[in-house]
């Protein structure tokens, strides 16, 4: 709760001006039963016509008064409560930023989503209703009960056993409720996750027919949602009947005790009209309560998963006194160990000790799962060691200052992502301040301004979500540009050209030897054509390096290299290329 509080910052001031406005109201309601009995026992009753108008006055102005203070109150609450879910999303936002692959993991991106939209509108909903009910209802109930203990502290006593029958019943739901809404929550991340799956692999759903294997699946993810929902509304639809009955016990015990009152002359009849007044500003307070405590139940869960976020500490923490330049591009592995969750002792690359000189080529080769895409991820600080230390220009990695190390290793991850906007913007992710020939030069290192130059608007041609209006190969094509125009140290391929043929392949590779002759460059693929003119090969498996050597005494001492070889060239060559 503290934790999602702070977001509130600069509305503070609204929070506490929708309290005040809130209490005014309260009072102003609370005057208006008082008045009306005077108007019955010193204006009615007394054929005063005087007193009459007087308090008739007085009771005009108490309802404009409420209703400008209920108002203000109205107004004040929202302005609080959608400061809070701004303020909590950006929260959010400007934390999961700072997270590191493994913090996500750890959550999940369905339920990171489900964090900043649902959760955030439950939050947002309940505070608007604390800040204003939650402050109006106790007022009511302590007021009412005070002022029907002024008029008739007999009387006052029957209000008691409606009140302990209320909090009984009330209070039993709502702990009913809590426990399913803390479940209802969970479930959303489920049904998030469902949507997600589909909406991005829905091509593949197409492809294998599975639409309606989905469409069962999601129906049965919203359905349980919905048993839970109709298993909790349907408790609080006892709310109703238990109020009235505490309404309707009021109403009948003080209609006849209080004309036994009036008879014995101990109460007026004002007084008794007030007191009806009274009672139902009573209980209905205690069913605004009811109505909060179940509000709060239901945000409780919301606010637990908000503040689990936001209380993340990130894996990867910025050294006190960060270094921001690199001299150069040499790499070293020293006896690095590590795993993807910590202390787990499923080790991704185990013992890796590697030293790569500034300016090589170095292909890295192996099996699925050997550690490909672990050990460059380590390199511009993606992930941190277990043991050992991995450093870039002669110094580890985590003395860098993080956006410096990454500003000079650029990397091409496996997995492409191209964002809405032009190609030139798309480009510019990687120099914020290229020119446009900066952009064509690096396109033509990458092989893309070969199709670029045949799309309709060139340069300025808009890429849809996801780059979906461009094949594989263009799309990696593309993000190797973009990394070019970082002018890095480091230059890491992820098995970045797999979707382009060989040719292409070659013309890349032929275009780094030129364009950046001066920039270490890793490159993991799949081919031996993409690493075999590498300077040295790093052969992987099972997360430890099996050989690091030419192409030539791979072949002539290493078993694994020698297997990928004959699979690929004596079994018939690259997808594109004659054996």
């Amino acid at each position: 709760m503290k934790q999602v509080l702070s977001q509130l910052k600069q509305y503070k001031k609204p929070t506490f001006q929708c309290i005040l406005m809130a209490a005014l109201e309260v009072i102003m309601e609370i005057l208006l039963p008082f008045v009306t009995a005077r108007i019955v026992d010193e204006g009615l009753e007394a054929a005063n016509i005087s007193a009459v108008y007087r308090y008739g006055a007085i009771m005009v102005v108490l309802a404009f008064l409420g209703l400008a203070f209920g108002a203000a109150a109205g107004k004040f609450a929202s302005t609080a409560a959608a400061g809070l879910s701004a303020n909590l999303r950006q929260g959010l936002y400007d934390t999961i930023q700072t997270f590191s692959f493994s913090n996500i993991d750890k959550f999940s991106v369905p339920g990171l989503v489900t964090r900043m939209t649902t959760d955030v509108t439950n939050i947002q909903n309940a505070f608007m209703m604390i800040i204003r009910i939650a402050v109006r209802a106790p007022l009511m109930f302590i007021f009412s009960f005070a002022m029907c203990i002024y008029i008739s502290p007999k009387l006052s006593a029957t209000f008691l056993i409606a009140v302990v029958f209320l909090v009984v019943v009330l209070g039993s739901i709502t702990v009913v409720t809590l426990r399913i809404f803390d479940k209802v929550f969970h479930k959303y991340d489920e049904l998030n996750a469902s949507v997600q799956e589909n909406v991005s692999a829905i091509r593949v759903v197409k492809a294998f027919v599975r639409e309606d294997y989905e469409n069962e699946k999601f129906a049965r993810a919203s359905e349980n949602i919905r048993k839970m929902f109709v298993k909790a509304e349907g408790l609080l639809a006892f709310n109703n009947p238990a109020m009235m009955t505490a309404v309707y016990f009021c109403i009948i015990m003080v209609s006849w005790l209080g004309a036994q009152f009036i008879v014995a002359g101990d109460l007026s009849t004002g007084d008794l009209t007030s007191l009806f007044s009274y009672i139902m500003s009573l209980l209905m307070s205690l069913m605004m309560l009811s109505m909060v405590v179940v509000m709060i139940s239901i945000s409780l869960a919301s606010i637990h998963r908000v503040g689990e976020v936001l209380r993340e500490t990130p894996d990867l923490a910025e050294p006190k006194d960060p270094v921001t330049v690199i001299p150069d591009g040499s790499i070293d592995f020293d006896h690095v160990n590590f795993s993807y969750k910590h202390g787990s002792g499923k080790n991704a690359l185990s013992d890796i000790d590697l030293h790569i000189r500034s300016g090589e080529t170095i292909g890295v080769i192996g099996g699925t799962g050997s550690g490909k895409s672990s050990l460059v991820n380590l390199i511009c600080r993606l992930y941190d060691v277990d043991e050992g230390c991995v450093k870039v220009g002669g110094l580890d990695v985590r003395r860098y200052d993080m956006e410096a190390l990454r500003d000079q290793v650029a990397v091409v991850l496996q997995k492409n992502t191209l964002f809405s906007g032009t190609i030139l913007e798309n480009l510019r992710w990687g120099d914020p301040n290229a020119t446009e020939a900066e952009c064509v030069e690096a396109c033509k290192a990458a092989c893309a301004d070969e199709f670029i130059d045949r799309m309709p608007d060139g340069y300025n041609t808009r890429i849809e979500r996801g780059g979906n209006n461009v094949s594989g190969g263009q799309k990696q094509r593309l993000c190797i540009a973009r990394a070019l125009l970082k002018k890095p140290k480091v230059l890491i391929l992820d098995d970045s050209t797999s979707a382009v043929d060989t040719a292409t392949d070659a013309k890349i590779r032929a275009a780094f030897e030129k364009k950046i002759p001066g920039t270490t460059k890793i490159i993991i693929a799949q081919r031996i054509s993409s690493v075999e003119h590498a300077d040295r090969i790093l052969v992987l498996d099972n997360g430890r390096i099996n050989g690091f050597d030419t192409h030539e005494n791979l072949l002539k001492s290493n078993a694994i290299y020698q297997e990928i070889y004959e699979s690929q060239v004596k079994g018939g060559g690259d997808f594109d290329q004659p054996a």
